[in-house]
Formats: structure tokens, sequence, C-alpha cells
């Protein structure tokens, strides 16, 4: 069994970004700007997006965070988003999910540029993923795909299994691995909660990328010995040992399935910090105007 250490390879990611802000900026680019809007305080959300400002801070970029009273109402999101767009110093932007259930999130993604839209979440970089044209790839799958190329992992022609269908992750997730790419080229089967024998199914995968947000719910008799096992869920649970009173869990029951993995990303440590990679490399590539000239 081999960790996909996402500790390890973020770090090295960032550093390589670092280095390629200083060369643009020293040719005479602008020095690339992220923004976000952060409506309401949830935990696990002020928790990602400071971590997004540290890692701005880290390889050159500015950053501004937006912040927004949970009883803010929709108008007001959509001002501020509108706010952003027309900024000529902000490249690129996100607007934090999940947002408070009186705003419509897809409201409120569509009326994001699509050239600033880092996320990737907007229709038109949906649309152009999927035909294969340049695009903002959504910036988890973006880090898995970094993840799979960068331990040389083999994915053609092999079997991939992905259990969730959301559009953040599971839909672009199943998009891309089918692709005529390297990585890519696999036979991808999805499924989601209303799938009949998920237990057999996954255990025809070469590669099973889960994200379904139930904690531990993949065991080691759901994996086939070898898999290629990527964990993008993360849960509080509730732990008394723990000083905060809680631990965080992934998807996959990791001491089980590692021993019968090839690969497997562990929780945390893995996708996640790969998804702020993915995140700035997104933002890199709006101020050089490569997407969107």
């Amino acid at each position: 069994m081999q960790l996909l250490d996402g500790k390890v390879l973020s770090s090295l990611i960032k550093a390589e970004i670092k280095v390629e802000v200083e060369n643009w900026i020293a040719q005479g680019g602008k020095k690339p700007h992220l923004a976000a809007i952060l409506v309401g305080n949830d935990g696990a959300s002020e928790t990602y997006v400071a971590s997004k400002i540290r890692s701005c801070e880290e390889i050159g970029f500015t950053s501004t965070l937006v912040r927004l009273d949970a009883d803010s109402t929709e108008a007001e999101v959509l001002a501020a988003v509108e706010a952003l767009n027309q900024d000529p110093d902000v490249d690129g932007f996100i607007v934090q999910l999940p947002l408070p259930p009186h705003i419509s999130e897809n409201t409120v993604m569509e009326a994001v540029a699509p050239e600033k839209d880092v996320d990737g979440f907007h229709p038109i970089n949906v649309g152009r993923m999927c035909k294969g044209l340049p695009a903002y790839l959504s910036a988890t799958p973006f880090g898995i795909l970094e993840m799979f190329q960068r331990a040389q992992i083999e994915t053609t022609g092999k079997h991939c299994v992905v259990i969730g269908r959301s559009q953040i992750v599971g839909l672009p997730m199943s998009i891309l691995m089918q692709r005529n790419t390297t990585p890519g080229n696999c036979t991808v089967t999805i499924c989601h909660s209303k799938t009949r024998n998920l237990k057999e199914i996954c255990q025809t995968a070469d590669i099973l990328i889960v994200a379904l947000g139930r904690p531990e719910f993949v065991t080691a008799d759901y994996v086939k010995e070898g898999a290629v096992v990527v964990d993008v869920g993360i849960s509080r649970v509730p732990d008394a040992s723990k000083k905060s009173g809680f631990a965080i869990k992934g998807d996959v029951k990791f001491d089980e399935v590692a021993p019968k993995s090839s690969y497997i990303t562990p929780v945390p440590g893995g996708v996640g910090l790969m998804t702020i990679c993915g995140l700035l490399t997104n933002t890199l590539k709006a101020a050089r105007k490569e997407i969107y000239p």
C-alpha cells in the first residue's frame, strides 16, 4: 500500500506555483488576485476559507474575503457577486458553499462571470469541460487528477467506480475519468443513493472514488485487492477523547481498507489539501487569461 499524501504533494505544487507567479510578475504580469464570498459563519467553511487565504499569502497572490451575514438576502449575495465580476483587479473568485437554505446555490453560481469562475461550477465551464475544451476544472476533481498523474497511476482501460453524483465532485469526476486523456480513458460507473448492489459494483473497481459524505461507509468488503482508493469525504464525528470533542473521518474506513489497496488517500491530509491547489492553479490561469483570452 502506498499513501497518496496530499500534504506533501500540495506543498510541492504550491512551491511550483510560487515560482510561476514570481516569473509572471517579473515579466510584467499583474499579481494574481483571488477573492471569496463567505455568507454566515459555518465552521467548516470558515476553516476552509482561512486555509485558502493562507495559501494565497504563501505563493504571492492577493486575497480578498467578502463577509456577509447569514441572514443576508439572495439579492445582497448577488450584488456582492456582481461587484467582484466588475472589479478589474479580481482575477477569480469563489462563493463558499454551502449557502444558507433561503439562497439558491444555482442562481448564485450562474451569476458568477465564467471567466472568473475559478471553482469551475458555472454551466459554461462545465459544458466546456464536457466538450474537452479549455475550462476551469472543479477544484477537487482537478486535485485528484494531479494525484494520479504525479504518482504515475495507470488509468487507461481501468474500471473506475465513483460513489456520489454531486455537481462539485461526483459528476465532473466521472466525466474527467472517461475522457480520452491521461489520466483518463477509464470505463466509468457512477453510483448513488438509488444504486442497487452497490457493494458488488465497488468490488469490481480498479479505481474507487468515494464522495458521498457518510463517515466510514466503505469498509474492506467493498474493495478488491490492489484497488486505488480515493476518499473525498470529510465529516466531523463526536469523539470525547479529543480536545475538540470530535474526530475527522472520511467516507472510507481507512484502517480496514488500506491493507487491501495499492494506493489510498488519508483523511485528513489527502484530497482536501489538493482541492486548494486546484483553486490556486485556476486563479493563476485566470490572471494569465489562459482560458478566456
